[in-house]
């Protein structure tokens, strides 16, 4: 095999512990909420606990990486990972278990940032980075699949605890995957000259895709967020719902694997996002409208929201340098954070404020359907940068 293929092999198999370790305390949630009396409220900050560190992490996280090496880093984010999973396998109650998923989500910020940087490192300036960028983006919804699949069963047979210790148990048998399986590449923060500083078009060019992904990302969290509301609301049982919302889900997966194929073989990726992007966001205007079928929409738009995900991921490569990729996948992935924490809230204070269930969709449709000027906006810093450097 190919390095580059060995790389991205290795990342991706180990990211999927990600995936893996933040869905666990949902799918083990019955039996916390039973065994240890939590509140829905309680259970809801445990699953948040898990993101917040990237608001503070993410840009010094890609500066660890240049300072003391991709590799190295990325296994100390696994070590914090096999130790929250420990210490909330342990755990006697909700302060332990909130400590055990901030530790968690430290580590997981780390594998986020520097493993991007890592499989950017061995793609940038190839033609299958669209592709590769989209299988690597995958592993984090196969874990949270995996994780739905596999930890309630365990929770009911061996109790909570077993199944949020398979989570460092998956962490470990990702730090020896890439303990043993990954070889360094030149850019490796460690191994090459301290870094120059980011330029400031560097900068504009990693927050317009930044912005992007952000948007994506809250998107994704609003509408499935929403979507049990509006599946039930047309009558679907709860069962059902869960059943209608796993299969967008899973849809979603394939249709970012899609989207890598097709931006290899078409190499067209500002169509792919354009129909990508108004695909999703006319699907989310459907939810809207009460005369639609949900449950349709909703897997609708599981087909449609994955196939620009290669595109923007690549989209860092083409905007930093080496030397500065490490600092600027950091500013980039800020961006993803703010997204996850900022639209699901502005969401919801807007269905206050309205009284309907319509309005956060349509305004997350707005913001779907803007990433289209935006990445055009992207294209055209990038040209001018180009041409100043030609002349």
């Amino acid at each position: 095999m190919q390095d580059h293929w060995r790389a991205l092999a290795v990342l991706t198999t180990a990211r999927v512990s990600l995936g893996f370790q933040f869905q666990s305390i949902a799918s083990v949630s019955p039996e916390l909420v039973a065994q240890l009396g939590l509140s829905y409220a309680d259970l809801g900050t445990l699953i948040g606990l898990y993101f917040l560190p990237g608001l503070a992490l993410a840009l010094p996280g890609g500066a660890l990486g240049r300072r003391f090496g991709d590799k190295r880093v990325v296994g100390a984010g696994l070590v914090l990972m096999l130790l929250g999973g420990v210490l909330t396998a342990f755990a006697s109650g909700l302060v332990t278990l909130m400590a055990g998923r901030l530790l968690s989500g430290l580590g997981g910020v780390l594998l986020n940032v520097v493993m991007a940087k890592m499989v950017t490192d061995w793609f940038a300036g190839r033609r299958e980075i669209v592709l590769a960028m989209a299988v690597f983006v995958n592993s984090f919804p196969i874990g949270v699949g995996f994780a739905t699949l596999l930890l309630g069963p365990l929770a009911v047979a061996a109790g909570w605890s077993a199944g949020l210790a398979a989570t460092a148990a998956l962490a470990m048998a990702a730090l020896l995957l890439v303990g043993l399986g990954y070889v360094k590449h030149p850019n490796d923060g460690g191994t090459v000259a301290p870094a120059g500083r980011i330029s400031a078009t560097e900068v504009v060019l990693v927050c317009i895709a930044g912005a992007i992904w952000g948007i994506f990302n809250g998107a994704f969290a609003v509408m499935f967020g929403f979507a049990p509301s509006f599946l039930t609301a047309e009558g679907q049982s709860v069962a059902q719902a869960a059943t209608t919302i796993g299969a967008a889900t899973w849809l979603s997966v394939l249709s970012v694997q899609a989207g890598g194929m097709l931006a290899q073989s078409l190499r067209r990726p500002a169509v792919l996002l354009a129909v990508g992007a108004l695909g999703w966001a006319l699907c989310l205007v459907g939810l809207a409208q009460v005369s639609l079928p949900p449950g349709a929409v909703l897997l609708a738009a599981g087909l449609m929201m994955g196939l620009p995900v290669g595109v923007v991921m690549a989209m860092p490569a083409q905007a930093l340098r080496p030397e500065s990729r490490s600092v600027g996948m950091g500013l980039f992935y800020t961006w993803l954070y703010l997204g996850h924490a900022l639209m699901p809230p502005a969401a919801g204070w807007l269905q206050d404020r309205t009284g309907t269930a319509a309005t956060p969709l349509l305004f997350t449709a707005a913001l779907v359907a803007a990433m289209l000027p935006m990445h055009a906006l992207f294209g055209a810093v990038s040209r001018r940068r180009g041409r100043a450097a030609a002349g």
